[in-house]
């Protein structure tokens, strides 16, 4: 079973208190037995709350309350550790386009500083959370993440101790500040709000999520961004899955925002393998482009890895999904 490997390792999960983290924490506890887990974060009211709710795997659990902008405590709290999964981040786009340095600090400085802290201490492997917004980028957010990116992917060139990746997927289902929230918070008013009714966003539940990352942490030689193949969703689509009877009021894109998510640019297919479920960007003199099947097939017809000419999910398969955060 792939999730055997982290038995009896010890794990470091920043921004551990997350949805991310949270549920990353339930699974990994339940399933894969490692020696210590850590959840390193700056709110240490969803610790006690995590503490409280983990409370049977007390002798396992960590927690380490801190910032990753902090250099000198992540390093003091990556001592031991043989795995990080670096999931800290400010995300929210429009707070980004009004606050743009709070993001550099914590996304672009926050990252780097979680490099040099697993180098110092000779982590074992290193994952950094990234997103569709890193690809191709119109928002400070997604320009953080696309640095963020870089920096992960450039420590292999001189750490031969610490391999790190990355793992790039889209929205995450249901999440906080995602449109089904939205959504289901307006089901009361007179009319539904959304920003264009063109727009699309992959989607990905928190469980393929998480079973991704750790199957990427199994896989990882270092150097690598890892992007699972999932669907994508039409906003209108689920205006209807959650709120049919209701009339909907266009509000206008945001600052920052897209009408369609990306996760592969067009550039990106050169370094781009793919496999059943799942792509692999690389470094381009690793790849056989002659072996390249996705690069052969499809390079010339599809503009770049997006929610657009994607597979959609249906109005019944978002009802059914909207049950289980309902």
């Amino acid at each position: 079973m792939q999730k055997n490997f982290l038995s009896q390792k010890s794990i470091l999960v920043t921004g551990g208190t997350g949805s991310f983290g949270q549920r990353f924490t339930e699974i990994v506890l339940n399933k894969c037995n490692p020696k210590k887990l850590i959840i390193f974060s700056r709110d240490e009211f969803k610790q006690h709350e995590m503490q409280l709710k983990f409370h049977k795997y007390k002798k396992k659990l960590r927690f380490f309350l801190g910032d990753i902008r902090d250099a000198n405590r992540i390093s003091l709290a990556f001592e031991g550790v043989d795995i990080v999964i670096h999931a800290a981040a400010l995300k929210q786009v429009p707070a980004s386009e009004y606050n743009p340095f709070e993001f550099i600090k914590t996304n672009v400085l926050g990252t780097q500083n979680t490099i040099d802290a697993a180098h110092k201490n000779k982590v074992s492997k290193v994952v950094t959370l990234s997103t569709d917004k890193a690809s191709s980028p119109v928002n400070l957010y997604g320009a953080t993440k696309l640095t963020a990116d870089k920096i992960t992917i450039s420590a292999n060139n001189f750490s031969l101790n610490t391999k790190y990746s990355v793992v790039r997927y889209g929205n995450v289902f249901g999440s906080r500040g995602s449109i089904i929230p939205k959504i289901l918070s307006q089901v009361n008013e007179e009319f539904v709000t959304i920003t264009d009714k063109r727009m699309t966003r992959f989607s990905i539940t928190l469980d393929q999520g998480v079973n991704f990352v750790i199957r990427c942490l199994n896989k990882m030689k270092g150097g690598e961004i890892f992007i699972p193949k999932i669907p994508s969703y039409r906003i209108v689509d689920v205006v209807k899955a959650l709120a049919s009877k209701k009339k909907i009021k266009i509000i206008g894109i945001r600052p920052g925002e897209k009408l369609h998510e990306e996760m592969i640019s067009h550039t990106e297919f050169l370094n781009t393998k793919e496999f059943n479920d799942y792509f692999v960007i690389s470094n381009y003199r690793e790849l056989n482009f002659q072996n390249n099947k996705y690069r052969k097939e499809k390079f010339k017809t599809l503009s770049s890895y997006n929610s657009f000419e994607n597979n959609y999910l249906t109005v019944k398969q978002i009802k059914k999904m909207s049950l289980n955060i309902l």
